[in-house]
Formats: structure tokens, C-alpha cells, sequence
């Protein structure tokens, strides 16, 4: 049923009030709200890129191997600006550009101990500290799982 099919079938009533609503409709600047998203997300994964060639000049990783400890290290400078209260302010400007990269996850996941601390360390913060990323670890593990299975049958069937 298409929208001007579900307008015909509204009452006087419940096309005013649409109306109405929509004159009081808080006006979101998209255009504006996605620029600073992606100059937040860019600005996170410059400084991604920075910390991966620190690895490559510094500690001699090559392009292959310095992804790991560049992830570990965004996740933890995450977590260390939530734990300080910046990167929810980083989360205010930025929105989307700042919970998609890495370090999101590493806010989720910091967040929610923070927020249960107070009911002690195993039941509080263990036990919720994976709430929000809970669900990002699962479907990341059984993604992998079926990429893995499905490169192995076809590796066994001689496709690749």
C-alpha cells in the first residue's frame, strides 16, 4: 500500500493532526550532521593511519602485521577518553562518525562498565560490560566462522 493509498483511508481527525505535527517537527540539518560525522570519522582514522606508521617506523611492522596492535591501540585510547568523559563529547559532535570506527566499539563496551561499576566488579562490570558489544562480538565471530567454512569447502572442492 503505497502512502497516498494510506492518506485516502485517514480520518479528517488524523490528517490534521499530521499536519500539525509536521509544522512542529524539529527541522534536522542532515547535510550538516553528516559532514561532521565524516570529518569526525576521518579525523579518527588519520589518527589510525598515524599510529599505524608509528608501528611501521618505530617498532619495524611491516603493512601486514601492523593492523593488530593499531586496532588495540585505537580501542584503548577510546577507552581511556571515555573513561575521562571526552569521547562522549567527541560521540555529541560527530554521532555516527565516531561509533562506527574501532573505537566506537571500544566506547560501548567501556561505557557500559562505567555505568554499572557501582554493583561491584563481578556482577556490575563483568557482567555487563558487554551488553552493547555483545551482539558486534557474536556476529563478528560467526561471520568469520562462515567466511572460514565457506573458503574451506571451496577450497576442498577445488574452486579457489
Amino acid at each position: 500500500m503505497g502512502k497516498k493509498e494510506q492518506l485516502q483511508k485517514l480520518t479528517p481527525e488524523q490528517l490534521e493532526y499530521q499536519e500539525l505535527q509536521k509544522k512542529h517537527e524539529t527541522q534536522r540539518p542532515v547535510l550538516k550532521n553528516c559532514l561532521k560525522a565524516f570529518l569526525v570519522g576521518g579525523t579518527i582514522c588519520l589518527i589510525g593511519q598515524a599510529v599505524s606508521y608509528f608501528y611501521i617506523y618505530f617498532f619495524r611492522f611491516t603493512e601486514q602485521t601492523t593492523g593488530n596492535p593499531t586496532v588495540a591501540t585505537m580501542v584503548f585510547f577510546a577507552m581511556l577518553l571515555t573513561g575521562f568523559g571526552v569521547y562522549d563529547h567527541i560521540g555529541q559532535i560527530g554521532g555516527a562518525g565516531s561509533a562506527v570506527p574501532v573505537t566506537g566499539f571500544g566506547n560501548a563496551v567501556i561505557s557500559a562498565a562505567i555505568e554499572h561499576r557501582t554493583e561491584g566488579y563481578v556482577l556490575g562490570v563483568g557482567g555487563n560490560m558487554f551488553k552493547l558489544a555483545g551482539s558486534v562480538i557474536l556476529f563478528g565471530v560467526f561471520s568469520a566462522f562462515v567466511v572460514a567454512l565457506i573458503k574451506t569447502l571451496l577450497t576442498i572442492w577445488g574452486v579457489i
